[in-house]
C-alpha cells in the first residue's frame, strides 16, 4: 500500500511542478504554443495514470492481504491528483494576465480583423493624404506662430509678477508634440510647451531618476524621478522660506502646507507636483490679468487640476488649446521631469515626476527623415492612424491608446525599415505595418519606449547614457493588470481597422471655394 501511495504522490508532484503557471517564462510563447504544450503535459499525465492503473489491476488479481485497501487508496489518490491538476488549470485563466499572456479571451479569432485583411482603398487613402494633410499643414504653421508669440508674452508677464529673490525662476519655453513635429491632424489645434523653472539662488535642484544605481524610486514607477532642493554645503536641502520675506500669497514648495511638499520615509523633503502646479496656475492667472487688455480673445483654464491647460476662444467662435507644462531640466541635457503629460490628466502620484524626452523624440524624427525619399510617407502614416484613432474614439468612447503610442510605433518602424521603404507610393504598405505593429503590441501587452534602453537609437542624438543603458520601459504596463481597460482597447483597435475605409472616405475634405472642410 505504501508503494502505491508513493507512486501516486510522485505523479501529483510531477503534475504540479511541471505546470507552466508556477514557473512563468519571461519571453512567453504564443497562446497557441502554450495550449499545445499544456495538452502534451496532460497526455503525459494520463499515460502515467494509465501505467499506475495497470499495476493496480495486477495487484487486484492477486489474493494478497490488503490488496483491496491498496486499490481503494489508488482511487482516492487518483481523485486527489485530478482535483489538484484541475484546480491549477482553473487558476491559470485568472492569473495568466499578470504575466502578459492569456490574451485569447480578449482577442477572439472569430471576426478578428488584422492589418493584412483590413479593407483599404488606395484611391481614397491617396485622396485623403493629398487634400487633408496639405490643408492642415498650412493651418498648423499659422497656429504654431500665434501660440509661440502668445506664450512668450504670457511668460514675460509671469516673470514680472514673481518675486525674484524668493520665487521660482521661469525660463524660456520649449515646443513639443505633434504641432512642432508637423503631423497634427485634428481641430481645434493644440500646442504643447514645456516651461523649465529653477529655484532662486543659491539653491539648486537635485534630480534622481529611476534608472540610476543610487535611486530609491520603486520599480512600479519606471520612467519617473524625484527632485530635492539643495543648498551649497547642505546636501539635505532647504528653501528660503525662513530667510526671505514671502507674501501671504507666496507658496513655499517644501515646507508648511503638505499639499506643497512631500516628505519621504527617510524624512527628506521632495519637490511636490501639487505645490508646483498650484503655484504655476496662480502665477499664470496673475500674468494673464496684466496683459489681457492687449488681446481681443478670451482665455480660460480647461481644468483646475492641470496647470497651464488653457483654452483660447476668438471672437469668430474658433478655439485653440495651449498646454503650458512646468518642468525641471536634467542638467546639461534636453530631458525634463514634467508635472504631467498633455494627454495624461492623472499621472503618477507625488513625489514622482514623469520623464519627458520630447526634444530627443523630435530630433529623432528629423534625423530619421533626412535619408527618406522625397516625398516620404512616414508623416502621412502617422496622420492617418491618429485621425482614425480620434474618429473611432468619438464613436465608441475612450480607451487606453494615445496619439503618443502611435508616434512611438512609427518611430520604432522608422528604425527598423530601410529608407526606400518609406517612399510616397508605399503609404498603404507602411500603414498596414503601423497597424500590425500596434496589434501585436496589444496582444503582448508590451510597447517599449522608443528611446529608453533602445540600442538602435543613433549616437548623433546624444541621449544621456543613463537613459540609453536603462532597462526598456513598457508603455502598456497598465494594461497587464487592468483587464477591463485592455479588452476595451482591443475592441477599439478592431473597430478602427474595420471602419478605416469608411472613416477615410466619409471625412476626406472636399474642395469648396478653395477651402477645406469636414
Amino acid at each position: 500500500m505504501q508503494g502505491a501511495i508513493a507512486r501516486v504522490c510522485v505523479v501529483v508532484a510531477a503534475a504540479i511542478l511541471n505546470h507552466p503557471l508556477l514557473f512563468p517564462q519571461e519571453n512567453a510563447t504564443s497562446a497557441v504554443e502554450q495550449d499545445a504544450e499544456l495538452m502534451a503535459r496532460m497526455r503525459q499525465h494520463e499515460e502515467r495514470l494509465a501505467r499506475e492503473r495497470a499495476k493496480m489491476e495486477v495487484a487486484l488479481s492477486q489474493p494478497e492481504e490488503g490488496a483491496c485497501d491498496e486499490a481503494y487508496s489508488w482511487y482516492v489518490w487518483s481523485a486527489v491528483s485530478f482535483a489538484v491538476f484541475l484546480a491549477i488549470e482553473m487558476c491559470r485563466a485568472d492569473t495568466a494576465d499578470s504575466y502578459g499572456g492569456g490574451v485569447d479571451d480578449e482577442l477572439p479569432e472569430s471576426g478578428c480583423v488584422d492589418a493584412t485583411s483590413m479593407v483599404l482603398d488606395k484611391d481614397v487613402l491617396a485622396n485623403f493624404c493629398d487634400k487633408c494633410t496639405y490643408g492642415h499643414a498650412h493651418d498648423t504653421g499659422r497656429a504654431r506662430e500665434f501660440a509661440e508669440g502668445f506664450v512668450d508674452d504670457l511668460l514675460e508677464s509671469l516673470r514680472s509678477v514673481c518675486d525674484r529673490e524668493a520665487d521660482m525662476e521661469v525660463e524660456d519655453f520649449v515646443g513639443m508634440g505633434s504641432m512642432f513635429e508637423s503631423w497634427q491632424m485634428w481641430k481645434p489645434p493644440a500646442c504643447d510647451f514645456i516651461v523649465p523653472f529653477s529655484p532662486p539662488d543659491p539653491l539648486a535642484f537635485r534630480v534622481s531618476l529611476w534608472c540610476e544605481p543610487s535611486s530609491d524610486v520603486p520599480p512600479d514607477r519606471r520612467g519617473c524621478g524625484t527632485i530635492r532642493v539643495s543648498r551649497p554645503g547642505d546636501p539635505e536641502g532647504g528653501c528660503l522660506c525662513g530667510s526671505a520675506n514671502m507674501g501671504e500669497d507666496m507658496l513655499c514648495l517644501l515646507h508648511g502646507n503638505q499639499l506643497h511638499a512631500y516628505v519621504d520615509p527617510r524624512g527628506r523633503s521632495l519637490l511636490a507636483k501639487g505645490g508646483v502646479m498650484t503655484w504655476f496656475q496662480v502665477s499664470l492667472t496673475k500674468a494673464w490679468g496684466r496683459i489681457s487688455h492687449k488681446y481681443d480673445f478670451e482665455v480660460t483654464f480647461r481644468s483646475l487640476d492641470t496647470a497651464g491647460a488653457l483654452k483660447i476662444r476668438f471672437p469668430s467662435g474658433k478655439a485653440m488649446m495651449v498646454n503650458i507644462i512646468p518642468a525641471v531640466q536634467l542638467a546639461d541635457t534636453d530631458a525634463y521631469l514634467v508635472s504631467h503629460f498633455p494627454s495624461d490628466c492623472g499621472g503618477p502620484p507625488d513625489p514622482f515626476w514623469p520623464l519627458s524626452l520630447a526634444v530627443y523624440e523630435r530630433n529623432l524624427l528629423k534625423h530619421l527623415a533626412r535619408p527618406l525619399p522625397q516625398p516620404s510617407c512616414h508623416l502621412h502614416c502617422l496622420q492617418v492612424v491618429t485621425f482614425l484613432h480620434r474618429k473611432q474614439t468619438a464613436l465608441t468612447g475612450g480607451n487606453a491608446l494615445l496619439d503618443y503610442h502611435w508616434k512611438t510605433v512609427v518611430l520604432h518602424l522608422l528604425l527598423l525599415h530601410p529608407a526606400p521603404a518609406w517612399a510616397a507610393d508605399r503609404t498603404e504598405c507602411r500603414l498596414r505595418d503601423v497597424l500590425g505593429f500596434m496589434h501585436r503590441s496589444l496582444r503582448e501587452k508590451r510597447l517599449h519606449h522608443v528611446l529608453i534602453g533602445n540600442r538602435r537609437v543613433p549616437g548623433e542624438l546624444r541621449l544621456p547614457e543613463t537613459i540609453r543603458r536603462a532597462e526598456p520601459v513598457n508603455l502598456f504596463r497598465s494594461l497587464v493588470l487592468r483587464r477591463d481597460q485592455y479588452a476595451n482597447t482591443v475592441r477599439h483597435l478592431q473597430e478602427m481597422m474595420r471602419n478605416a475605409a469608411m472613416l477615410l472616405q466619409e471625412y476626406t475634405p472636399l474642395l469648396s471655394n478653395g477651402s477645406f472642410h469636414y
